[in-house]
């Protein structure tokens, strides 16, 4: 694994910015997308399917979108129980997570004159990207369908690329059965963005699209916004571990390497102090299989220079490992998760600890959170005016100031004899 060293003297957000220059970013793909984007908008299921045939099985025909249910239930059946406990498990704890941020209960603000009330109301479709690539993400369906299953969402679909055969590997498809899925479409990469936003033969539109995804992937998503609603820029990963010097560094090296399995464009930086700990970090990480990802090792003259490495980060993952570091914790305010201890290991979250794992990257955890019902409910309000006197002599002045002559006038109209002038 490429490995390389820092060393933080000065104003942490200038090694930030060079350190996101290591990987490649968005608008390296922005045209190449936009062309997949608008064939698949303009030519509907021939786009998608030729795009799958090139970029995806290798030249064979690619099969129908859509999968069949019969196949869902065929693949659920065919799980290795031990997988399906593990998965049945990571339902429940993500759906108990999620629902402490569902709350749809209108909330009356009483101001006198009037009332305004606020509720919200689930989207009516959501879709839910799946990666393939590198290995199969059963866990990415729990993570995208159960929060729009908690929000209230009634249809919520899941598409993946196919491989060179054309199906869509079995543990995607045992997943979303388990996790109702209301469809599952063999689709990938920027024309499945596309399809889902704009709709085609096969593919009904959807309201929201979440999930992670290469380069391509979440720059389709930022192209649709505005057609579409999107959780956000989610991939490639990155992790900051910031460490004292007296852990053990292998469980570190571990999180460091494990989070580098994700591939090209990973980002994962190790931080601390401590000379020796970074040796020890880079004598485990440099022999490492090549991935495609890039760590860094920073080495920090005091605690507050790694909060602020952390804080102009703004990382996907942050570990906080070692009693000086933990204490960091409650001082942290831009992080996708936050891991607090030695056991805390930032796979938990990634598969079975109820957080969730489609999360901001590239440093937009600065202004973003984590995938959450939140992401699928719509904000509604409600006005009822009471007693228009009052608001319209105040709000009349500041429309004519506008030049709006109408709106005040369309105020000063609700103004009833019996109320006060």
């Amino acid at each position: 694994m490429r490995c390389e060293r820092r060393t933080l003297s000065g104003d942490p957000a200038a090694l930030v910015a060079e350190l996101r220059t290591l990987v490649p970013a968005a608008a390296s793909v922005s045209a190449v997308v936009a062309e997949i984007v608008g064939r698949v908008r303009d030519e509907g299921d021939a786009a998608v399917l030729e795009y799958t045939r090139t970029l995806d099985t290798g030249g064979r025909a690619a099969k129908p979108l859509r999968v069949g249910d019969d196949e869902l239930d065929a693949a659920a059946d065919r799980l290795d129980p031990d997988v399906r406990r593990g998965l049945a498990r990571a339902i429940a704890n993500v759906e108990a997570v999620a629902a402490a941020r569902a709350h749809r209960e209108w909330i009356s603000v009483d101001l006198g004159s009037h009332v305004i009330r606020l509720g919200r109301a689930p989207v009516a479709r959501g879709g839910v990207y799946v990666p393939g690539g590198r290995a199969p993400y059963p866990s990415t369906v729990v993570m995208g369908v159960v929060p729009a299953r908690v929000a209230g969402v009634e249809d919520v679909v899941v598409c993946a690329p196919p491989g060179p055969e054309g199906e869509v590997n079995d543990l995607i498809l045992g997943a979303c059965r388990l996790v109702g899925a209301s469809a599952l479409y063999r689709m990938g990469g920027a024309q499945a963005v596309a399809a889902l936003a704009y709709g085609t033969e096969s593919v009904q539109p959807v309201d929201v699209i979440v999930g992670p995804g290469n380069l391509y992937v979440q720059e389709a998503k930022r192209q649709v916004f505005g057609q579409v609603g999107i959780d956000g820029f989610a991939g490639p990963s990155d992790l900051l571990v910031i460490a004292d010097g007296e852990v053990d560094p292998e469980p570190v090296a571990l999180d460091l390497l494990a989070q580098a399995e994700h591939g090209a464009g990973t980002l994962v930086l190790g931080t601390s102090d401590s000379e020796a700990l970074l040796d020890a970090l880079s004598a485990r990480l440099e022999p490492a299989a090549d991935t495609g990802a890039i760590s860094v090792l920073v080495e920090v003259g005091d605690w507050e220079a790694a909060l602020g490495l952390a804080e102009a980060f703004a990382p996907e993952h942050l570990e906080l490992v070692g009693p000086a570091a933990e204490s960091l914790a409650p001082r942290v305010t831009r992080a996708g998760c936050l891991f607090v201890g030695e056991l805390s290991a930032t796979a938990f979250g990634d598969y079975i600890a109820g957080s969730n794992h489609i999360l901001p990257t590239s440093g937009a955890a600065r202004f973003a959170s984590a995938l959450s019902p939140e992401h699928f409910l719509r904000g509604l309000t409600e006005v009822r005016v009471a007693d228009a006197s009052e608001l319209a002599r105040e709000a009349a002045p500041v429309a004519r100031a506008e030049g709006f002559e109408l709106h005040a006038r369309s105020m000063e109209a609700r103004i009833r004899d019996n109320q006060p002038r």
